[in-house]
């Protein structure tokens, strides 16, 4: 499930990716992750910021950043960023948000 996150912190993020949008998945339906929330992840050394992570998949993978979303996965929060390369091909690369270790990537 996804859930919209509408905030300056949203807003930050659609700049930095320009047409793109940050999503943030919470564990249960109709559930909001508050600002607040993300700040103190950020923080606390939770999650890596949002800047480090487009920086580090820009280098995994170069192309156009179209989606960021932050989601909870079986107790662990996940960066989804999907990119579009020079040939047109959307590339998915899942990154840990504590580590920014690779999880997953495909192509699309």
């Amino acid at each position: 499930m996804k859930i919209r996150f509408r905030s300056l912190l949203a807003a930050a993020a659609a700049a930095l990716l320009g047409a793109g949008g940050l999503f943030v998945s919470g564990a249960s339906a109709g559930e909001r992750v508050r600002v607040e929330e993300i700040r103190q992840l950020r923080e606390s050394g939770q999650i890596l910021s949002a800047e480090d992570i487009l920086a580090r998949s820009r280098a995994l993978q170069p192309g156009q950043v179209v989606g960021l979303e932050l989601e909870r996965e079986d107790g662990r929060w996940i960066y989804e960023v999907k990119l579009i390369d020079e040939r047109n091909r959307v590339h998915e690369l899942e990154l840990d948000a504590a580590s920014g270790e690779v999880l997953d990537r495909e192509e699309k």
